[in-house]
């Protein structure tokens, strides 16, 4: 509310002036608080964890993750390729490629894998140096739900008897039974609308279901059935540092927040003039708009020499 205000009527515009009481938004645009930055207080510990987490988005979940199988070509072949190494798909009455997502979607737990650096211990003189000759992966178990049928473990059993048949006996190649595994962390990014993004990933190279867990019944418990799959591969490798298909380096995209700033002829005018008169300058300039001949067409939406507005279509 005014502490003085006054108005007149000239030439049939309403022109009001008054003394407001608060002048805190009179300049915006160079208000000291907007180039403060979001968060704690950079100059103490507690506000440097705090601006790191939210730079980060928050933590990451154990529950949000996700895995995709490729199948090696020892299953995605004809079945006269694959005959003798693996189960004929025509009398299992399935097709790998639409079960694949289902055990995707029933991977309740799983491991990244982990990489350890093989070391040798060489003394020249005083203490000894352990010097890093090779480095090792150890193998990765992952734990699935299963349905009444079982197709989750029948997936597992497809694939690893491409490697093998227990019928001739026969030994397939290795590039046949083979294939990469994708192991994905996911989060969400506060500047995209999708729930789920990858945020982290690792690739398992020439990975392949060594041993498919027994699965055990009893009469005492009523669970859900579950069953591991334990997989050995040669190399993993990260999906960011390695630039493995060209993805970059998750980062935060905060920005800063900005003001909209007048722009146009006129409207850069009015903006210098005094916070009293601003709105009657916009009323004068609004009004003219509207009764030029082009405004009257626009409805005072285009006025010379201002350009057309984009149309949102």
């Amino acid at each position: 509310m005014a502490i003085l205000r006054g108005g007149k009527r000239i030439g049939g515009f309403d022109i009001r002036i008054g003394l407001p009481r608060d002048r805190s938004l009179d300049d915006v645009q160079s208000d000291p608080r907007l180039r403060q930055k979001a968060g704690g207080n950079p100059e103490s510990t507690l506000g440097r964890f705090q601006a790191m987490v939210n730079e980060a988005e928050g933590f990451q979940r154990k529950a949000r993750f996700y895995v995709n199988f490729t199948l090696p070509k020892g299953v995605s072949g004809t079945d006269e390729e694959i005959q003798g190494f693996s189960t004929d798909l025509q009398l299992q009455g399935m097709n790998q490629d639409q079960n694949k997502r289902r055990v995707q979607a029933f991977c309740s737990e799983i491991s990244m894998p982990a990489r350890e650096g093989a070391q040798k211990e060489i003394r020249h003189n005083g203490p000894t140096r352990k010097f890093v000759y090779n480095y090792t992966t150890p193998e990765v178990t992952a734990t699935f739900y299963t349905d009444k049928f079982m197709r989750e473990r029948t997936f597992f059993e497809i694939w690893q008897k491409a490697a093998f048949s227990n019928l001739t006996h026969n030994i397939n190649y290795y590039n046949d039974y083979v294939a990469p595994i994708d192991i994905m962390a996911l989060g969400q990014y506060a500047s995209r609308d999708e729930r789920d993004d990858v945020t982290y990933a690792v690739r398992l190279l020439e990975a392949y279901p060594k041993i498919i867990s027994d699965v055990s019944f009893s009469h005492e418990s009523n669970e859900i059935q579950k069953f591991e799959v334990t997989f050995s591969f040669r190399n993993w490798v990260n999906y960011f540092i390695d630039k493995t298909g060209g993805i970059d380096l998750g980062e935060s995209d905060f920005k800063s927040p900005t003001v909209k700033r007048a722009g146009g002829i006129f409207g850069g005018l009015i903006s210098k003039l005094p916070p009293e008169i601003r709105r009657a300058g916009r009323d004068v300039l609004n009004e003219l708009r509207r009764k030029a001949p082009i405004g009257r067409i626009t409805g005072g939406r285009v006025f010379p020499p201002f350009k057309i507005p984009p149309l949102n279509i």
